[in-house]
């Protein structure tokens, strides 16, 4: 009698085992030739011959395609005929050393299938230089660029970088809410989320009667979530919120979105001075990983978007940040010399223009201003002695101007009361950050950085709008 679990072979049968599907970049750098793999990805460019076809495959997993040789006697030419650029393909055959000299090795494809055709004269990434303007209305398209694949990779790779750095760090990952009741920066610019019908509003005694809303009260889209982590943060210490934010600021320029992802670490016990070396410390991590783990992709946007971008990253793990006090940066920018478009006083907000002075001409490294004017900054700062500045932060960085921003929080409740009644917020939107101080409230900072905005320095590229998948801007909400 035949054992239930009997071998397949015993029995005159044979067992087809699929081939594993190789990541093309994993590929390029194998040294196991001679093996038979199978790869998917779309097709970047092809050319028939008489006796063989070439085409180039990319799957996204790195910068580099795989060569792909086809023996025009294995596959049938409708098929290839279909392999067009832009189509997706799954190949095996046997991967080998190259002849030519561009690539190390090949594949020599036994087996096509094609997944998806392209639609060759309508297909609108052909081989040849596109605009970074024309590839922003190919969003849906764009990241099978090598441009945006480089971006898009960079992009991943300093998000985990982002949790890697604070999970080593013990830091606790804390998600805060997306709709919020409050303002954190008191300036306004906030979308507002609302379930009643804009159309037909139910009023009473002439306002909106936001008690028939969904959350029964005036409900936003946040700016950040700040002040939930200052929360969390004084109860488990150290912790980070990372996600998407919004502001409704109607800028059309390539600094601004109305949608964008934050970091923004909370610490109990943190002093200014020890959140100025977090920060410090925080940026540096993330530009050093990307140098170690995605070097090609900025190898490529080197050459091809900003000519010096390496040394420009290497520059900054180099040096110690200047620590400077915002009188101090005004005096020097008052003593320049140069004639800024927007005058330097006491008491008003630095500008780009400023900020990359500083950072670009008058040291060559990056800059941590310090101690603003209270009336420039959020109710939350720590006010100083002298009652005219707060314990604020900003980081200057080359060709950015401020890249993170931060603060001691004020953790007296008097102080902090005061202040929300000098900004004009209503105490009873804040009654649960009030009762912070009110019960144990410890010394506490925090800083926030846009992931767009350190994309920006590290990539190289110069419009916000090029370092995020889909942007929102003004105007435009499309994909």
């Amino acid at each position: 009698m035949m054992p239930i679990f009997a071998p397949l072979k015993k029995i005159g049968m044979s067992i087809m085992t699929p081939l594993k599907r190789h990541k093309v970049k994993a590929l390029l750098t194998s040294q196991e030739f001679e093996q038979s793999v199978r790869v998917c990805g779309w097709v970047k460019t092809q050319r028939t011959g008489k006796k063989f076809s070439f085409c180039e495959l990319n799957d996204g997993s790195g910068l580099h395609n795989l060569q792909v040789v086809v023996d025009n006697a294995l596959i049938a030419p409708e098929v290839l005929k279909r392999a067009a650029t832009g189509a997706a393909v799954c190949i095996e055959g046997l991967l080998v050393k190259s002849q030519g000299k561009e690539q190390a090795v090949e594949l020599q494809a036994q087996k096509l299938e094609i997944l998806g055709e392209a639609d060759g004269e309508t297909y609108p990434l052909q081989k040849k230089a596109h605009s970074l303007e024309f590839l922003r209305e190919q969003a849906h398209l764009r990241s099978r660029t090598n441009t945006f694949g480089a971006v898009f990779r960079l992009r991943n790779a300093v998000s985990y970088a982002i949790h890697h750095y604070f999970y080593q760090k013990g830091f606790v990952y804390v998600h805060t809410p997306i709709i919020t009741a409050s303002d954190t920066e008191g300036a306004g610019e906030m979308f507002a989320v609302t379930t009643l019908p804009l159309d037909n509003c139910p009023k009473l005694e002439g306002q909106v009667d936001w008690k028939q809303d969904f959350f029964e009260r005036p409900a936003h889209l946040t700016v950040s979530g700040q002040l939930n982590a200052e929360l969390a943060a004084l109860g488990l210490g150290e912790v980070y919120t990372f996600g998407p934010t919004f502001r409704a600021e109607n800028s059309n320029t390539t600094r601004h979105l109305a949608e964008f992802w934050m970091v923004e670490p909370e610490m109990a016990f943190y002093d200014l001075a020890d959140n100025m070396a977090l920060a410090e410390d925080f940026l540096k991590y993330l530009i050093r990983w990307t140098l170690d783990h995605n070097r090609a992709d900025i190898d490529f946007l080197q050459e091809n978007y900003e000519p010096g971008l390496v040394a420009k990253l290497e520059g900054v793990l180099a040096s110690d940040f200047i620590r400077l006090d915002y009188t101090e940066a005004v005096s020097i920018l008052q003593e320049s010399g140069r004639q800024f478009e927007y005058p330097v006083q006491w008491g008003s907000d630095l500008q780009s223009e400023h900020e990359r002075y500083l950072v670009e001409q008058h040291f060559g490294k990056p800059v941590i201003v310090i101690n603003y004017p209270k009336d420039i900054k959020a109710f939350y700062m720590r006010l100083n002695a002298d009652e005219k500045t707060v314990a604020a932060m900003d980081i200057l960085f080359p060709g950015i101007g401020e890249i993170i921003g931060g603060s001691q929080r004020e953790e007296r409740p008097d102080v902090l009361l005061r202040r929300l009644h000098e900004m004009g917020l209503p105490e009873e939107n804040y009654w649960w950050y009030l009762d912070t101080r009110r019960y144990g409230s410890a010394p506490h900072a925090g800083f926030g950085l846009g992931l767009e905005r350190i994309l920006m320095f590290i990539t190289g590229m110069g419009n916000i709008r090029d370092v995020i998948p889909f942007p929102r801007t003004p105007g435009n909400a499309e994909f």
